[in-house]
């Protein structure tokens, strides 16, 4: 079974900038697409940005959309977000899951692999 692994939560002010990584335990480009979801306390997980499994179509939620970046090292086999000006609202921990289908989803329960998370706080 494929584990995945976060990393690059931390604090950060008010319209600043964070990159997370998500690392594979084994290469999952020929098996799994990628997306970031996020959960606030108290809050339902939801979609941030996926890419296809080729790595060559991204997708993004509209409230992030021209602020994060999602991207794919295939040389390291690591799916990194990057994350521009970012907001109070959205401190949530950051997961990233793997899913089957090839295009990628916004659908949560399309994924069938997750890793534990990263905790992004921002400072207002």
């Amino acid at each position: 079974q494929v584990q995945l692994v976060e990393s690059g939560g931390g604090l950060v002010q008010n319209g600043g900038s964070l990159r997370l990584s998500c690392v594979p335990s084994e290469r999952t480009e020929s098996a799994y697409s990628i997306g970031w979801f996020r959960q606030a306390p108290g809050k339902e997980r939801e979609f941030v940005a996926g890419l296809n499994r080729s790595g060559a179509t991204a997708d993004y939620a509209d409230s992030v959309k021209g602020r994060f970046t999602i991207s794919r090292d295939h040389a390291k086999n690591t799916v990194y977000l990057q994350m521009n000006n970012l907001r109070p609202e959205e401190t949530a921990r950051y997961y990233c899951g793997a899913t089957t289908f090839y295009a990628g989803s916004r659908i949560l329960s399309r994924y069938s692999i997750w890793g534990q998370g990263t905790l992004v706080t921002v400072a207002s």
